[in-house]
């Protein structure tokens, strides 16, 4: 089978095995895998003579099922999140724990988004936002797009900032999210009329890169005691002193939920209780695809770019030009 590989700093498509079939997981014929570009952008710089597979969100057909599988069956359209079993390849061997169903009448294209929705709503699951909490996105990217969504479709007052007008633009005109801003200035109005200059309850920031300014002038914009989450690739230097002002807490989410990078979860697909572990990361994809199905939150409008395997590295070249911020949603198609 084909699969996108990154190897000296370039992508690369390559001939690999088709995996072997775990007794507890499932075989996939991909139909469409999404582009994480802050995670993949950064493996491509970093990737070395041996080449590293790429992606790890897409959507598929079952065609095989292992031995103790017992409510998922050939045929079946299925989302699947998670390295190493999920890569931009034309077939892939996922355990259970790490697919969910996907209804006929929800469009693949927006289910291969599957492990961006599983992270976004981590990340609003660890700031514990709560039903008319004041948020802030900032960083307008898929992830940051996702994440203003899902907080608006939880009846939070939703505001979003990002310095792309076109971002915002399509946050307000397509999302419903009118509180999307391109500048700073329009964020400290906000603040001042709209939360009555308490601040905000909490700020989730997608963006990445240098992260001492953008984590300081959040300390600032937010409410006593409140929390700034770090959901993009952002290096985390800022101030004690705005945060020890305001008793702030500064969190990181990490992927999808409980269960990621744990063996016995994933590989073994041994589930946690849900008396203990209310949300793992297959309950949070479970959740994307019901927020996709009800119509409470859209990903067409913000899928840019498709392109076939065969071209997969003029996918990543859109992220590495000059005119990146055009490039928003990105899918690899297999037919």
């Amino acid at each position: 089978m084909k699969i996108v590989a990154a190897k000296e700093g370039k992508v690369t498509i390559l001939q690999a095995d088709i995996p072997a079939l775990n007794k507890r997981h499932v075989q996939v014929r991909t139909e469409y895998s999404a582009i994480s570009p802050g995670t993949e952008m950064s493996a491509i710089k970093r990737s070395g003579v041996s080449p590293v597979y790429l992606g790890y969100s897409a959507v598929g057909i079952v065609e095989k099922t292992g031995s103790e599988v017992r409510d998922i069956f050939p045929g079946d359209r299925v989302a699947c999140y998670g390295v190493p079993y999920v890569r931009h390849a034309e077939v892939i061997s996922v355990p259970t724990n790490l697919v969910t169903k996907v209804p006929y009448h929800v469009k693949p294209e927006e289910a291969a988004f599957t492990g961006l929705g599983a992270i976004a709503i981590h990340a609003l699951r660890t700031a514990d936002v709560r039903f008319g909490d004041k948020v802030l996105v900032v960083g307008l990217g898929i992830l940051g797009n996702l994440v203003a969504q899902i907080a608006a479709a939880a009846a939070c007052h939703t505001a979003a900032y990002d310095l792309s007008e076109a971002r915002v633009q399509l946050l307000q005109e397509q999302m419903g999210i009118q509180a999307s801003f391109s500048s700073e200035e329009e964020v400290d109005r906000f603040v001042v009329n709209e939360t009555g200059g308490y601040g905000f309850d909490s700020i989730l920031l997608c963006a990445g890169g240098p992260g001492e300014m953008l984590i300081n002038k959040s300390l600032e914009w937010l409410r006593d005691r409140g929390k700034v989450v770090i959901v993009g690739d952002l290096s985390m230097k800022f101030s004690r002193d705005l945060m020890f002002r305001k008793e702030a807490q500064v969190l990181i989410s990490r992927a999808g939920g409980p269960g990621r990078y744990d063996m016995q979860y994933e590989k073994n697909n041994q589930d946690y209780p849900i008396g203990f572990v209310r949300w793992t990361e297959g309950r949070n994809m479970d959740e994307y695809v019901r927020l996709l199905a009800d119509q409470r939150i859209t990903v067409n409008p913000a899928i840019t770019h498709m392109f076939a395997l065969d071209e997969a590295f003029e996918a990543y070249g859109n992220y590495q030009s000059d005119s990146a911020r055009g490039a928003l949603a990105t899918l690899i198609k297999y037919f």
